[in-house]
């Protein structure tokens, strides 16, 4: 049996017309009752299959010793069986041809090895038949349209769901109560609710990909510990954006998991946070900071693109609520404009006086209609911003007339307006909620969404492969186990980033035809640190000089690293910049290939000042990681210092980046540093790092 077509998935897995329950419980106290309880409760009209061998009904419904007895088809299979009964259930699921089976049970991957080797017998079958697996360890998934309630969670003993058109996709089971009540708090409607658990089969990307398509999803929400499925979420996240339908997500594991097997700088700063972050960007996704945005967030950017500005003008009835919000987007680097003449002159002639200051106050001029709304439309018609950010005060609360009837006017404004009510005001909230307007409960929250906004940007699209490029950089790795820092160099060059002139010696008393001074390095594809060696020596004045630095080079390292395989020393020309540049490269095993520019140097990974990338890039979006990289400001101008290279420096960025075209694949390569020099003078690399996949 083929596996079902996604749209047939998407039927079987969200609108079932029957339901198999492998270990329906008739005692309502345990968890395995609660799927066929909750079923009924929620109005699902379809056939409930309880299958429980001892019993012949349960809860007025026919129940079955197992799914051979079933004499009808069966859409869906809910299976609670404790793990050891599990295959069999799998089994009787591909006999019945079975299209998607939801795994409740537990004891699989998260378990360990022993567990991950169970789940992939499990996946071998299924997938032998054309059955799809969601989970397992997967607490169930709900559809409000269908009625479709198939799940254990406790909070669906009391919950009244409200059905609306936002869809939740959570790695953790135990999340899914959590943010269904803060859905319902925040007078969230939904449309479909999956936890996918383990992963086995059916992962985020899928799953989101099937949603985009869903007629009654609008917004599609993520909680996300992981990525499993690199290539199926992007490809969903583009066709959502495509689709107008938000991909928001909120991502545990900030931290730096996996960074000690990195070998280059660029591993030991960047860690798999920083190439999710750019994962998200790259594909139209918006990320939060905070799980209350999550739920505020989406009414800000629904029915709208990313902004090609993200100027904010504030305006407010209370300074000190207002300035909780605005000091907040200060430390995010959100640009809070200040009104211009032409609006402060539009509003004199109003008789409304502002003043030029980047917080619009208007607490002193008295709590009137007339003049909130008159600042707000002004703001709202001026193009010296890009949204606008209306706090309200404790009229939120009491006389909702004065400052939220005003913006519930401006609903149709072309520009976004984001709400922070200051008092606890439930009802203004509810009336921005129904307007489609984005109230926000907390100043952090509300400035998270507006930092989400600013950061969002439309999926971009990779540029192809130079072939000409990549196809000399592949004839230089023909043959290549590991590769010293000379071979590595020659295939940047073929990728089009220049390197600084180099000899090789074999012997420290070996002319070189360069000229002085020079830099002696040792040349082996063992060591990849090679200043932590003692195998560089910089500033080399004449040929005796380098005979010394030579000798004293070898003695050191041989000393150090007894077993590494010595090329030589490599004899390079001493280059001079106007800054040092790290240019990094690294296939993560999340995201894919990424590239990463941050400042040179050996304490490149201790500053943490980059700009990474999914890769590769073109040279305009390379261009825009000159600009986010904070140190390389000395050569972008700053202060009146002679600009640097910076056109080319973007340039080898591009090139570089195009190291994710390359067969064999390259799992890390790094330059650094790249000497930028000065403007029109380009760059040159004179340290290079390439490792390949195999090792």
């Amino acid at each position: 049996m083929k596996s079902p077509t996604p749209s047939a998935l998407a039927q079987a897995l969200f609108a079932p017309k029957s339901v198999a329950l492998f270990g329906a419980s008739g005692d309502a106290t345990k968890n395995t009752s609660r799927p066929q309880r909750f079923l009924r409760k929620h109005g699902y009209a379809g056939r409930i299959l309880p299958i429980n061998r001892g019993r012949d009904e349960l809860f007025g419904e026919k129940a079955y010793p197992d799914l051979r007895a079933v004499n009808e088809p069966v859409d869906h299979a809910f299976i609670m069986v404790p793990a050891r009964h599990v295959p069999e259930a799998i089994a009787q699921c591909c006999e019945k041809k079975v299209p998607v089976a939801t795994i409740f049970s537990d004891g699989f991957a998260e378990t360990g090895a022993a567990g991950r080797a169970q789940q992939e017998a499990l996946l071998k079958t299924a997938r032998a038949s054309g059955l799809r697996l969601l989970g397992p360890n997967c607490i169930g998934l709900l559809d409000l349209h269908s009625h479709l309630v198939l799940s254990v969670n406790a909070v669906l003993e009391h919950a009244q769901i409200k059905i609306g058109s936002t869809a939740i996709v959570s790695q953790s089971g135990s999340m899914m109560g959590a943010l269904m009540s803060r859905g319902l708090g925040r007078g969230t409607g939904f449309s479909k609710l999956v936890s996918v658990g383990n992963e086995a089969d059916l992962a985020v990307g899928e799953i989101a990909d099937l949603l985009v398509d869903d007629a009654d999803t609008r917004v599609i929400l993520l909680f996300m510990e992981t990525i499993r499925d690199a290539d199926r979420l992007a490809r969903a996240a583009r066709r959502a954006y495509n689709a107008g339908k938000p991909v928001i997500v909120f991502k545990l594991g900030r931290s730096d998991v996996g960074v000690e097997l990195a070998t280059s700088h660029t591993g030991a700063m960047t860690g798999s946070d920083d190439m999710a972050e750019a994962f998200f960007r790259a594909h139209g996704m918006l990320r939060v900071d905070l799980l209350e945005t999550l739920f505020e967030l989406p009414t800000l950017v629904a029915g709208r693109k990313p902004a090609a500005r993200h100027r904010v003008a504030a305006l407010t009835t209370t300074g000190g609520g207002a300035a909780t919000v605005v000091d907040r987007l200060g430390t995010l680097g959100v640009e809070v404009v200040a009104p211009t003449e032409r609006v402060i002159a539009n509003l004199a002639q109003k008789k409304i006086t502002i003043s030029p200051a980047r917080l619009t106050d208007l607490t002193l001029a008295g709590a009137k209609k007339e003049i909130y709304s008159g600042v707000l439309n002004e703001l709202l018609a001026s193009d010296h911003c890009d949204l606008a950010l209306a706090v309200v005060g404790s009229s939120a609360q009491f006389q909702p007339n004065i400052a939220v009837d005003p913006i519930l006017e401006s609903k149709d404004a072309a520009k976004p307006i984001a709400v922070f009510c200051a008092p606890q005001a439930d009802a203004s909230l509810a009336l921005l909620a129904e307007a489609g307007i984005a109230g926000f409960r907390t100043p952090e929250a509300c400035a998270d969404a507006i930092r989400a906004w600013r950061d969002w940007r439309a999926p971009v699209a990779p540029p192809a492969p130079d072939s000409a490029r990549t196809a000399a950089a592949v004839k230089l790795l023909a043959g290549k186990k590991r590769l010293n820092e000379q071979e590595a160099c020659r295939v940047f060059e073929a990728m089009g980033v220049p390197a600084a002139r180099s000899e090789v010696i074999t012997a420290p008393d070996q002319p070189v035809k360069l000229e002085f001074p020079v830099v002696a390095k040792i040349l082996s594809p063992d060591i990849a640190h090679k200043t932590d060696a003692g195998g560089v020596v910089v500033n080399i004045a004449n040929a005796e000089a380098l005979q010394h630095a030579a000798a004293a080079i070898l003695q050191r390292v041989r000393a150090r690293h007894p077993e590494a395989r010595m090329n030589g020393i490599l004899v390079q020309r001493m280059e001079k910049g106007a800054a040092e540049a790290i240019l990094g490269y690294r296939r993560d095993p999340q995201v894919g290939p990424v590239v990463v520019l941050g400042v040179g140097g050996v304490l490149a990974e201790i500053y943490r000042d980059f700009a990474v990338r999914i890769a590769p890039v073109s040279v305009e979006e390379a261009a825009r990681m000159v600009e986010e990289v904070k140190g390389l400001a000395v050569i972008r101008g700053y202060r009146g210092l002679p600009r640097g290279d910076t056109a080319a420096l973007a340039q080898a960025v591009a090139a570089f980046s195009q190291l994710a075209a390359l067969e064999p694949w390259v799992a890390e390569a790094e330059i650094n540093p790249l000497i930028v020099k000065g403007e029109g003078h380009g760059v040159v690399a004179v340290d290079g790092l390439l490792v390949l996949g195999e090792n």
